[in-house]
């Protein structure tokens, strides 16, 4: 489809968003378009030139922290003048049925878990949706909705799935 005079993604930099917004609808489809591409392939090529990255200085990190004594966490290499900053992120789950249990001993000595453990509890929307009505009210009071960022998609014609 073209659209003469067509505003271009690379003019809207220097556009007041006001005028971006009193575009006509078809011209935002196609500039959002451009935008959703141009994203993809630069998530494509920050991706690829990640992965380069980490094959060039990936084992002489592992090497580094291992000569540290640890297996996770920061390490700093040189290459020439550059000093590549290595991260590995220490990421830990833990077993909620077993903390369940751990709390509730810690309970039953006498002591209070939330100088041990973080305790949060959570309600599933399916689950708060599927409860009959007296269920309801009785957690009413402790549930709060809030929204989150309105997204929007724009369609040239009927959607296909």
């Amino acid at each position: 489809m073209t659209i003469p005079n067509r505003i271009t993604i690379d003019d809207l930099p220097t556009m007041p968003v006001g005028e971006i917004a009193a575009l006509p609808g078809d011209q935002l489809v196609l500039l959002k378009q451009d935008a959703d591409e141009r994203l993809r392939s630069a998530k494509a090529l920050c991706d690829w030139l990640d992965g380069a990255i980490a094959l060039k200085y990936g084992d002489e990190a592992q090497a580094a922290r291992r000569i540290e004594g640890k297996d996770t966490g920061t390490v700093r290499l040189q290459d020439g003048q550059v000093t590549v900053v290595a991260e590995l992120p220490k990421r830990v789950d833990w077993d909620q049925a077993i903390l369940a249990g751990l709390v509730e001993r810690i309970r039953a000595d006498g002591a209070h878990p939330a100088e041990y453990v973080d305790i949060a509890f959570s309600v599933p929307e399916r689950k708060y949706n599927a409860w009959p009505k007296d269920i309801h009210q009785e957690f009413e009071p402790a549930r709060t909705v809030r929204t989150g960022k309105t997204k929007f998609r724009l369609l040239l014609g009927k959607e296909v799935r």
